[in-house]
């Protein structure tokens, strides 16, 4: 019996070993969106500027993205059940501690230390449950993980929207504290450890190595998160920020390379699948996130609808993909090709953008986006599962943990990159759409005289005086300038989101795949 096939369990240990490492990869991912909703009521709280109340998310994703490479060695040293307890109470503690801090500075530390905790969360919970099932049954696990992973950012908004509405902000921090304390006990109690190699010394502990990786991770997720409203390479900060995080990485993978005790092996990207599953786990991430943050925010300063209402219109998409999930899982278990699925995948999330871009206006009814957001949810239930095992297939042993990570760090960096160029992206289209769409306006035009002669008498019918009349019309005019000029950008945004999905298709299936192999995803995971 080989070590993997030790740690495989059955029956009523299964499920709960199952369910506990779900509802921590579900407890870490809820929280990178759930407070989206809830910064303004945060923002007039703690008495914090807008710049000030970003750092919620920014700190979260910086302690996220540091640990993340790192899960795989602290497993090795600490054993993995001791290691995944301790993250969820350090977790739990901190969600606590959010929820009861009584300034922004306070609440951002307590982000950062929540994030460096549900960071290890992701990983090890995927490690867990695949280990947790027989080899011909980690198509079905890797489906079950998945549902999380995808469910995850999707259903943020929408609870966030719920408790912010009917309760008050730190109770989406308090929620984690039930499930944390649950979840801890439960993993003591059922999650057990593989037998590891020798604890490394502290003198063999590659010091330099997590320190490189913390400051170059950390500057580049800062960058991504507030270039846009620090107004990229005009800020001092972002500029030497941008450097070190190159040099960092420079130094971080020369550092790798030549140490005898790595903490995270990159001579594993030699892998030619891991490699493209990396790129891939990239995109995805930037279409799981972009379009996460993307169709709230459209619907919420466009149409004008609550946070609730917002939240809940992703709801369906993520039902979808929940109900996709088994099936895919099913699919790759009857020998089903990854890439043939992936590539199906992305020419339908290329097809659930182009429809988006042709339905959105001013005014798009709710209806309109049911069926579109139901195909994204087909689209990502087709792209989670077949990335995954397309980028870990032809690993073996402790490789596929150290593969496991790369592939989760990097779709959490896709999202940051996805949000961070897309609201850049945003801001410049604005000025351009506004600009072309002004300078159609002559004032001298009889058509644009009539509009504006039509919304001063309007006014004027509601009690104004003439001259007050006259200059709120030409307000009404510039704010119908402004909402036009953001639906275009809008629809640029989902255009060019598309086009890159598109273009990954023939990428897809150009990646190899062994004949007469049964993929084992989770062999030695650790």
């Amino acid at each position: 019996m080989t070590q993997a096939d030790s740690l495989v369990e059955y029956g009523s240990r299964r499920v709960i070993i199952t369910i506990t490492a779900i509802f921590c990869a579900l407890l870490e991912i809820v929280d990178t969106t759930i407070v989206n909703v809830a910064l303004n009521d945060m923002k007039g709280n703690l008495g914090a500027t807008l710049n000030e109340i970003g750092w919620v998310i920014t700190a979260y994703a910086i302690g996220n993205v540091i640990i993340v490479p790192m899960t795989s060695w602290l497993s090795q040293q600490f054993g993995r059940r001791n290691y995944f307890a301790v993250s969820i109470m350090i977790f739990t503690f901190f969600s606590f501690m959010c929820g009861n801090a009584h300034g922004i500075t306070e609440l951002v530390i307590f982000r950062f230390l929540q994030g460096v905790g549900g960071g290890a969360l992701l990983v090890t919970s995927q490690t867990i449950i695949t280990e947790s099932y027989p080899q011909e049954k980690r198509g079905m696990a890797q489906a079950i993980y998945g549902m999380g992973v995808i469910i995850g950012p999707t259903l943020g908004p929408p609870l966030g929207g719920y408790i912010v509405e009917h309760f008050s902000w730190p109770y989406i921090f308090y929620i984690n504290i039930p499930i944390g304390i649950i979840a801890t006990l439960l993993t003591l109690q059922f999650v057990r450890s593989p037998k590891y190699g020798e604890k490394k010394a502290a003198k063999d502990i590659d010091w330099l190595g997590i320190g490189l990786l913390a400051l170059s991770v950390g500057s580049l997720q800062y960058v991504l998160e507030r270039g846009q409203e620090d107004d990229w390479f005009h800020s001092s900060t972002i500029i030497t920020l941008t450097i070190t995080a190159v040099l960092g990485i420079y130094f971080f993978i020369w550092r790798e390379l030549t140490t005898e005790h790595p903490i995270v092996e990159l001579r594993v990207l030699k892998n030619g699948n891991l490699r493209v599953g990396t790129i891939l786990s990239f995109i995805l991430g930037f279409g799981l996130y972009g379009s996460t943050f993307i169709i709230p925010l459209y619907t919420q300063s466009t149409l004008g609808w609550t946070a609730l209402q917002s939240g809940a219109l992703m709801v369906p998409s993520a039902l979808t993909t929940a109900f996709m999930m088994p099936i895919i899982g099913q699919l790759l278990q009857r020998g089903a090709k990854q890439q043939y699925l992936a590539a199906i995948g992305m020419f339908l999330f290329f097809l659930f953008c182009f429809w988006g871009y042709s339905i959105l206006t001013p005014d798009t009814g709710n209806d309109a986006f049911f069926w579109m957001l139901i195909l994204r949810g087909f689209a990502m239930g087709l792209l989670f599962i077949p990335i995954t095992t397309m980028s870990l297939m032809t690993l073996k042993g402790q490789q596929i943990g150290q593969g496991a990570a790369f592939t989760g760090m990097m779709r959490q960096l896709g999202g940051s990159f996805g949000i961070a160029i897309i609201t850049t992206f945003m801001a410049h289209q604005n000025m351009v759409h506004r600009n072309a769409l002004v300078s159609k306006l002559d004032v001298n035009n009889p058509m644009t005289q009539q509009r504006v002669s039509g919304i001063q008498h309007s006014f004027i019918a509601k009690g104004m005086s003439a001259d007050v009349a006259l200059k709120s019309a030409y307000q009404s005019l510039d704010y119908q300038v402004f909402k036009q000029a953001s639906v275009l950008s809008y629809m640029d945004v989902f255009l060019y989101l598309g086009i890159m999905f598109l273009i990954c298709v023939p990428i897809v299936l150009l990646v190899k795949s062994k004949k007469a192999q049964k993929i084992d995803l989770g062999e030695a995971m650790h």
